[in-house]
């Protein structure tokens, strides 16, 4: 998996999963653009540790579910390491609360689907006329989006099941450009998110009704995404790749 030469855009790629996807990335041979969006401290350090290790990355704050962030990014990327993109790993998503049916109301259903999906469907638009044969787009969907997640994720899961189905749409209009997109499907991954919206007893739980009795690393997704963003990985198209440990068989 040689990615040498090659110009990468990470959204979400400072801390946890993302974190993982741009340091391999760049032991790679990536250049690698890391987005983020609050959490600058894990960006800059994720930048130190690509550079400490002789690798070549950016790091840029921008709002991905919003059309001008999309822009600046793709135009930092640009500015630092030319007009061409090959990789383009979209991580950037969150559950931002748990709500029951009830207490849903427009303004969360919005906020959850600019967050997962739009952000999406905003760097795919923005990175494809910048993309040649050969490149290659990797989606972070969900086991929510699969099974319909845990209580009060009814909206994430919804989101996450549209990046699927999206991902497949983008398989065929872009495949015939030799642009190849995936997603991956997440279990329980060891991350933040789940530290914050994830009780731990229900952790456990979960973690023990896995047949691999654990939950996974950020680094096992990460290995995942950076070969399906990989030539190694040249005939898969349209995949939703399951990384759950066996906890749900698609």
């Amino acid at each position: 998996m040689d990615f040498k030469d090659k110009v990468a855009i990470v959204t979400g790629g400072g801390r946890d999963i993302g974190r993982a996807v741009s340091l391999k990335l760049a032991a790679a041979g990536a250049r690698v653009c890391i987005n983020y969006a609050h959490d600058e401290a894990s960006a800059q350090d994720t930048l130190s540790r690509i550079q400490a290790a002789g690798g070549q990355a950016i790091v840029h704050r921008a709002d991905v579910s919003r059309s001008e962030g999309v822009a600046e990014l793709v135009a930092a990327a640009r500015s630092a390491f030319g007009d061409r993109i090959d990789v383009l790993v979209n991580v950037a998503g969150g559950m931002v609360a748990r709500k029951k049916l009830a207490d849903i109301d427009e303004a969360f259903f919005h906020k959850v689907m600019d967050l997962n999906l739009k952000s999406v469907l905003l760097t795919t638009q923005a990175v494809v006329p910048h993309m040649g044969e050969g490149a290659a787009i990797v989606n972070f969907a969900s086991l929510a989006g699969r099974d319909g997640g845990g209580p009060g994720a009814a909206m994430y899961a919804t989101a996450k099941a549209a990046v699927m189905t999206f991902t497949r749409a983008m398989a065929k209009e872009l495949g015939p450009r030799g642009i190849r997109v995936n997603s991956l499907c997440c279990g329980m991954i060891a991350t933040r998110f789940h530290d914050e919206f994830t009780k731990p007893e229900v952790r456990a739980a979960v973690a023990n009704a896995t047949p691999l009795r654990r939950e996974g690393r950020p680094e096992e997704a990460a290995d995942t995404a950076v070969y399906l963003a990989s030539g190694a990985a040249g005939f898969i198209n349209g995949a939703n790749v399951d990384v759950n440990g066996g906890a749900f068989f698609s």
